[in-house]
């Protein structure tokens, strides 16, 4: 008989995932298919990481890192986080995994008891709601929508809060929206949270280095609120390091310890030669990131112009990450004669299979009027889908 948990049972398949698979299997047959849904950069590891790489597997290290990670990786981090964010971590308040995405579960598993509430706001990054899920513990979704440019208000925060309440998951610049958080808007978050006891924030800031308008801004930094911040970080954004698979925490220390307890019961360290590799991204030249934000700066730009020609799409322009977020709920009702659109998911289906494109449904992120596209990828690329985009798109009626 097949049964499966009910914890497995509640959760859903990551919607991303999913048409990234769909177009991988179109694109397998024979279709040309332009993948705009998948959210990582295309540029190759820079060589420098690369080299450094090689060279750890040439002084073997190839055996058991300790579950945290490296001391030297941690104290890559802990510089890093003091040059670039003026925040002070020692190397036992710092904890690598193996990805981000394991470093936000271990902290939602690490802190969420079965009906705690964790707030998100939406539109969020799918995978938010399902590890508050898995953990037992309740999302409260906070709807921040294209008209208030997809940022949570203090208001809203405040007005969510209830005694159950015991996190918040912060994402700037944003997946899936490119929205980016500004001082101002951080400050009256943390004054927020500092009125309520044993409230935390969890601040993942794996784009911070693909910002197009300044300093990035880490709500860690305000008065109380480093003691109840997780930050949230890793290489795969800003290195174009996604498969190294390297994230990491920097928390107060009874929550690095929790986090540590549980790493070492269900992945123990991360890779041995990917954290020599981090740890190079972080010592050496920083040349390649800017590099990378320049591009992926112009091709926003390049986006963003050719989708505010196409009628009936809606767009912000996303002061960081590498997506857009269209508002594309006017299309909702029209058809084409064979399909009727009726929501986000309907739209990101018709446009991989009439226009060969693939994007991710608004739905998917708490939104259900937007659909999200990933210009992580070429110039050329860029124009041709936004261009067989608005082909597609002018056959509804």
């Amino acid at each position: 008989m097949e049964r499966l948990s009910e914890r497995l049972n509640r959760l859903s398949p990551s919607a991303t995932l999913a048409m990234s698979q769909k177009s991988s299997e179109m694109k397998a047959q024979g279709i040309d298919v332009i993948n705009l849904s998948v959210g990582e950069p295309d540029f190759n590891t820079p060589d420098h990481i690369k080299q450094a790489a090689k060279q750890a597997i040439d002084d073997n290290y190839s055996r058991y890192s300790p579950v945290p990670g490296y001391a030297d990786l941690r104290q890559a981090i802990a510089d890093k986080l003091k040059r670039e964010n003026n925040l002070d971590y020692t190397t036992a308040e710092i904890l690598v995994s193996n990805g981000a995405k394991q470093s936000v579960c271990n902290t939602v598993m690490a802190l969420i008891n079965p009906g705690d509430e964790v707030i998100i706001p939406a539109p969020y990054w799918v995978s938010y709601p399902q590890m508050v899920k898995l953990a037992g513990g309740e999302p409260v979704i906070v709807g921040a929508g294209f008209e208030q440019n997809f940022k949570m208000t203090a208001e809203q925060l405040e007005a969510a809060i209830t005694p159950k309440t015991r996190l918040i998951i912060l994402c700037s610049p944003s997946n899936p929206t490119g929205s980016v958080y500004s001082k101002e808007e951080l400050r009256a978050l943390a004054d927020v949270v500092k009125q309520h006891d044993d409230l935390f924030v969890l601040a993942d800031e794996i784009y911070e280095h693909i910002n197009y308008i300044g300093q990035h801004q880490s709500i860690a930094q305000f008065d109380g609120m480093k003691e109840r911040t997780i930050i949230v970080n890793g290489v795969s954004k800003a290195y174009a390091m996604t498969g190294w698979r390297i994230g990491y925490i920097a928390a107060p220390e009874w929550i690095v310890k929790g986090c540590n307890k549980l790493q070492g019961q269900y992945t123990s360290g991360p890779c041995s030669v990917s954290q020599k590799a981090a740890e190079a991204a972080y010592l050496l030249s920083q040349d390649c990131v800017e590099d990378m934000r320049q591009a992926f700066e112009r091709r926003r730009n390049l986006i963003v112009e050719l989708t505010k020609a196409v009628p009936g799409l809606e767009v912000n322009t996303p002061q960081g990450a590498f997506y857009l977020f269209p508002k594309c709920s006017s299309y909702y009702g029209k058809t084409d004669g064979k399909r009727t659109i009726g929501d986000s998911y309907d739209l990101a289906m018709y446009l991989l299979e009439e226009a060969h494109v693939a994007t991710v449904a608004g739905a998917a992120f708490g939104d259900n009027d937007c659909f999200r596209m990933s210009y992580a990828t070429s110039d050329e690329n860029i124009r041709e889908a936004i261009s067989r985009i608005a082909q597609a798109l002018a056959k509804l009626k």
